[in-house]
């Protein structure tokens, strides 16, 4: 290691706390990135110098990721008709990273859809390599969502979160990342005023179910991590679960997923406007197992999709 300062300053809780998302063109927090002859995205088979990225993604606006490449792809054929999206005969929505078989990524007018994998660590390949897009692509003020699926919290199930602040199992409001040999820890805070701007297209009492702004715990594990009980390994009681879940329901805890830390930290560090928005498929204070009919599970997943359709067709004046 070079014995000069190699690190760019940590800036201070206070700084932290000043802190507004960039305007305008997207920009990267990487001085190397720029001095590089190409940048190849691996994972989703696009390059800067092999594909003209300005002229396929510069009019991006909206980023929406996703787990499933399934439901991404569903989510780009909605976009189509919500957006009035002319797609000639005979053609539709392609998987732009057809080259790899890791995500999908979609474009639909000046939206991206593109799936995420389950997990912080395949999260984060695919938030660095679009963030390293749109950049290469020129675009400007885009903002990020996250729809997802998660375990609730004291809600009923179908209810949906739009994430005030996520927290890891611990409840720290920051994710932990371990780089060159150090433990770095970066603020998982959230846009606020696009989290009111969702709940606010949000109509309950017509749409059936509930949606709210509530924190989001994110763990590193579907099973010990969440308190289950059906898992391979189980160190733990009832009780010992229950306490828990009890625990962090009344710290303010809704939800239970596995991105949103990442998702949100990512958004923080880079200035992007983000949200994360998740139907719950069960109470967590109820039961461990997810046992709804596989029709109603397809329509409360696309509650997200939806809310987040229409936060986009105000932006567009649709």
């Amino acid at each position: 290691m070079s014995s000069g300062n190699s690190f760019h300053a940590v800036k201070t809780e206070e700084e932290l706390s000043l802190y507004i998302p960039q305007e305008g063109l997207v920009q990267l927090r990487n001085p190397h990135i720029n001095g590089m002859d190409e940048d190849v995205l691996y994972h989703i088979a696009l390059s800067n110098k092999s594909n003209n990225l300005t002229e396929m993604f510069q009019d991006v606006k909206f980023v929406c990721f996703g787990g499933s490449p399934t439901r991404m792809h569903k989510f780009a054929e909605y976009l189509v008709e919500e957006l009035k999206i002319k797609i000639p005969a005979g053609l539709k929505v392609t998987n732009i990273a057809h080259g790899s078989d890791r995500y999908v990524l979609y474009k639909v007018g000046p939206v991206i859809s593109v799936s995420h994998g389950m997990g912080i660590p395949s999260l984060s390949i695919i938030f660095h390599e679009i963030l390293k897009l749109i950049h290469h692509a020129g675009c400007s003020d885009v903002i990020f969502f996250r729809l997802g699926t998660s375990g609730g919290l004291g809600l009923e199930p179908g209810s949906v979160v739009i994430t005030e602040e996520s927290v890891d199992g611990l409840l720290r409001p920051y994710m932990e990342l371990s780089t060159l040999g150090m433990i770095l820890q970066h603020p998982s805070k959230l846009d606020q005023d696009v989290a009111r701007d969702l709940v606010s297209l949000a109509n309950s009492e017509e749409d059936g179910y509930v949606t709210i702004i509530g924190k989001t715990m994110c763990t590193l594990d579907f099973y010990e991590g969440q308190a289950r009980l059906d898992g391979a390994f189980c160190d733990y009681n009832e009780a010992d679960k229950m306490a828990y879940l009890s625990r962090v329901h009344k710290r303010g805890i809704r939800n239970i997923e596995m991105e949103s830390l990442c998702f949100a930290a990512y958004c923080y560090r880079a200035g992007i406007r983000g949200a994360v928005v998740c139907v719950t498929l069960l109470d967590r204070l109820k039961g461990d197992q997810i046992t709804i009919p596989h029709d109603i599970m397809e329509e409360w997943q696309s509650r997200p999709q939806k809310l987040v359709a229409a936060y986009i067709k105000r932006k567009l004046n649709i």
